[in-house]
C-alpha cells in the first residue's frame, strides 16, 4: 500500500514540476513535496511501523524516491534561472525615455540655403525649383542670348554631347533639309528656372529659385565649377525698382543681422531691363574703410 502511494507521489510531483515557470512556484512546489512537512516525509516516517521486510523495501523506494525528485528540482532551477536571465536581458522597459538616434549634421551649403528660404518666405515669396540638365533653348534662347554670345562657348558652359530631335526641319546654305536638334548642359544659373515657372503659373507672383549651377572655370580660391546661387522673380503690375532696392536691403540687413546700406549699379543682363547690380555696404568698417572692401 504504502508503495503504491509513494508511486502515485513521484507522478503527481513530477507533472506539477513541468508546470513551474517561476522561482516562487518553484519553492512552494520543493516545499509540497520534499519539505518537512511534505506528504513524502510523513510516509517515510511511518516506515518504523513496518515489519523488517517491508521497512527495507519501502526505505529504499523512498531514498530513489527522494533522489529522484531532487534532481528533477535542481534541473528545473537551472531552467527557470535561465528563463529569467533571458527575460531580463530582453525585457524592454516602454517607461524609459527613448533614445535619440544620431542623424549627423546638415551641410553648412544646406543650412545657408534653408536661412535665406526662411527670410525670403517670411516675406511671402514662394520657392520654385528646375532641372539641373537644362536645354539649350531654356538656358540661353529663351534668356535673349544670342547664338553668338560668348556665354554659349565651350570655354564658359559643359555641353553634353548627346541631343534629342526637336521635329522642326530647317535647310542649310545649299537648300539642304535637316533635322534641328537640342542641345543640352547643366544650367549655368537658375534663370532657366524663372521661363518655367512663368510658363505655367499667372502673375502676381514672387519666387526665389536657389539651387546648383555649372561653370567651365578654371578653378582657384574664388573660382569654382560647381557652385551655389539662388535669385527671385517678381511680377506684377505695381513692381517698381524702389521695391527691388527695398528688398535687396531687407534681405541682406536680416541675413547678416546688421544694418546694410544698398546701391544700385547700372549694368548690363540680355534678359532684364533696366539691370542692375547691388554694391553694399562693408560688414566689417561699414564704409569708413578697410583692407577687405578696399574704401
Amino acid at each position: 500500500m504504502m508503495l503504491e502511494r509513494l508511486e502515485t507521489l513521484k507522478t503527481e510531483a513530477l507533472e506539477r514540476l513541468t508546470l513551474v515557470k517561476d522561482e516562487a512556484a518553484l519553492r512552494d512546489w520543493e516545499n509540497t513535496y520534499l519539505g518537512r512537512k511534505s506528504e513524502f516525509n510523513n510516509l517515510l516516517r511511518g516506515v518504523k511501523d513496518l515489519s523488517p521486510e517491508e521497512r527495507k523495501e519501502v526505505g529504499a523506494k523512498g531514498n530513489t524516491l527522494k533522489q529522484e525528485l531532487l534532481t528533477a528540482l535542481a534541473a528545473a532551477r537551472t531552467n527557470v534561472t535561465e528563463s529569467s536571465r533571458d527575460y531580463e536581458a530582453e525585457r524592454i522597459d516602454v517607461t524609459l525615455p527613448g533614445r535619440g538616434s544620431q542623424v549627423g549634421h546638415l551641410h553648412p551649403i544646406t543650412q545657408i540655403e534653408h536661412e535665406i528660404a526662411d527670410i525670403f518666405t517670411a516675406m511671402g515669396f514662394g520657392i520654385a525649383d528646375g532641372p539641373e540638365v537644362e536645354s539649350e533653348w531654356y538656358n540661353f534662347d529663351a534668356l535673349n542670348f544670342p547664338p553668338d554670345h560668348p556665354a554659349r562657348d565651350m570655354q564658359d558652359a559643359f555641353w553634353l554631347a548627346s541631343t534629342s530631335d526637336t521635329g522642326q526641319v530647317t535647310s542649310d546654305k545649299l537648300g539642304k533639309k535637316k533635322q534641328l536638334a537640342t542641345k543640352y548642359l547643366p544650367r549655368t544659373h537658375t534663370s532657366s528656372v524663372q521661363v518655367r515657372y512663368m510658363q505655367t503659373h499667372t502673375p502676381p507672383f514672387q519666387i526665389i529659385i536657389p539651387g546648383r549651377i555649372f561653370r567651365n572655370e578654371a578653378t582657384d580660391a574664388s573660382h569654382e565649377h560647381t557652385f551655389h546661387q539662388f535669385e527671385c522673380l517678381v511680377v506684377g503690375k505695381t513692381v517698381s525698382v524702389a521695391n527691388f532696392k527695398h528688398l535687396a536691403e531687407t534681405f541682406f540687413t536680416t541675413f547678416f543681422e546688421k544694418k546694410i546700406e544698398v546701391r544700385l549699379r547700372p549694368s548690363f543682363f540680355p534678359f532684364t531691363e533696366p539691370s542692375f547690380e547691388f554694391d553694399v555696404s562693408c560688414l566689417l568698417c561699414n564704409g569708413v574703410g578697410c583692407p577687405v572692401c578696399k574704401g
